[in-house]
């Protein structure tokens, strides 16, 4: 999938060395919200482990995990995953992270429309997700210019590392029907 000077793929057994690079360049924007991505990905021995089971995921149905990468010199910029998957509500949650120096630029807006097409058409889900802290805008402003609307604060919903329990936001999508 294409869009802009952008390409969004599945993760692949290549893009080891590449995740390890992406995470370690934002590692202080990963540490709060994605740490177990993160602690699988310091090293590059660790990331090629990480990315063998992503893949492997990927091909049981289990959870879906894209790169965002640069056309031109096919550097990741950021990562998107559809996640928590239950076949029979048929919903699944989007996870997602942009790279510092592309924050701002839509990318992640147009990366999370096109991948919900992916997770309608592709993977039948009826229903998506996106969980959020209230302080994070710009993952709320992704969510609401895909549509996703606003169902309710879930208490107690995440707890970063070393820090109190936090009320999240959920956000859904549903699949529209043509008639």
């Amino acid at each position: 999938m294409n869009f802009d000077a952008y390409h969004i793929s599945p993760i692949k057994s290549s893009d080891a060395w590449k995740v390890c690079n992406f995470i370690i360049s934002n590692e202080d924007r990963l540490k709060t919200y994605f740490p177990n991505t993160l602690k699988q990905n310091l090293t590059p021995e660790l990331s090629k482990k990480f990315v063998e089971k992503k893949v492997k995921q990927f091909e049981l149905e289990e959870e879906y995990l894209f790169t965002i990468k640069t056309i031109e010199t096919s550097e990741i910029v950021g990562l998107v995953y559809i996640k928590e998957i239950d076949c029979t509500t048929k919903q699944g949650e989007f996870a997602y992270c942009i790279g510092y120096p592309y924050t701002g630029k839509g990318i992640t807006a147009k990366a999370i429309h096109l991948l919900s097409d992916y997770a309608f058409n592709d993977l039948g889900l009826k229903r998506l997700q996106i969980i959020v802290y209230k302080d994070n805008l710009a993952s709320i402003q992704v969510a609401k210019n895909n549509n996703f609307t606003w169902i309710k604060t879930l208490k107690n919903e995440f707890t970063p590392i070393g820090s109190k329990p936090l009320d999240m936001e959920l956000y859904e999508l549903y699949h529209e029907f043509e008639q």
